[in-house]
């Protein structure tokens, strides 16, 4: 928030105090409620990446990522956390090794350590020019990569990485189920600059919203999955049920071997 901006919210509220004494009950509570609503939103701003506001605690949301420790997370299928990530101006980032899928030597997808079933998931994202990463969720630790049992949120640099003209219709392109439905509308901002991504799971209904918009919607076990699953890459990976995706399972951030930055990430468990 600018700094302008900020010492007119101040203002406003001030604005609100001096006159609360000039009006009825009722205009009093209306304004000491707007109050709330003003200084709710500038403390929502002013306390900075990897944090929860009062309200968001008050409904639930947890924290995966402080911006400073990598307490909770580990290296897919390994108890400790690959050194080829590290934090980087208060965000996970994946040093990028020029390797590709195999990701660094010392790299790796990371998890973190507990499963969800019913959430919705937050995380803010930008990737260096030509860069490749995905977020996954209820994947489980059954074979060499969790891609290979977890659906996948692409991230993804679409003007420079080459995969955004692969696939069908864009569906490797960022927000979108990977290599299965493209993001529709598409409104990556572009590499180095964030991007907002958010993941709703709700039994087998599942919702992609990138940047404010909603891009994807599906539902696990449909007649549409099956048919698109049989047409894609998951059709031939050694696992041939790839389509039952689990109920519950761990969420990853992907190493495919370029820089890219990871923040705010925060979950909230659905009932």
């Amino acid at each position: 928030m600018k700094k302008s901006l900020f010492i007119g919210f101040i203002a406003l509220t001030a604005i609100y105090a001096c006159d609360s004494g000039k009006k009825g009950s009722t205009e009093e509570s209306a304004d000491s409620t707007a109050t709330e609503e003003v200084i709710e939103e500038v403390t929502a701003v002013a306390t900075g990446p990897n944090t929860l506001t009062s309200k968001e605690k008050e409904d639930g949301w947890k924290l995966l990522f402080d911006g400073k420790t990598t307490d909770g997370w580990r290296g897919y299928k390994k108890e400790t956390f690959p050194v080829a990530w590290n934090i980087d101006n208060n965000a996970l980032h994946i040093q990028g090794s020029g390797r590709g899928e195999a990701g660094a030597q010392d790299g790796g997808d990371i998890v973190y350590d507990q499963e969800f079933a019913d959430f919705h998931l937050k995380v803010e994202w930008m990737v260096d020019s030509a860069a490749n990463s995905g977020i996954l969720y209820r994947g489980k630790e059954e074979y060499d990569y969790i891609w290979k049992t977890a659906p996948e949120m692409q991230v993804l640099d679409n003007k420079h990485h080459p995969d955004a003209k692969l696939g069908k219709n864009g569906n490797r392109k960022a927000g979108s189920l990977y290599d299965l439905i493209a993001a529709n509308p598409q409104n990556f901002k572009g590499h180095g600059t964030w991007n907002q991504a958010e993941v709703i799971a709700k039994g087998n209904d599942i919702v992609h919203i990138q940047n404010g918009d909603t891009v994807v919607q599906y539902t696990i076990g449909s007649e549409r999955m099956a048919n698109l699953v049989a047409n894609s890459k998951w059709a031939d990976i050694g696992n041939e049920n790839w389509g039952a995706i689990a109920a519950k399972g761990f969420f990853a951030l992907q190493d495919h071997g370029d820089d890219v930055w990871f923040r705010n990430i925060k979950i909230k468990e659905l009932k």
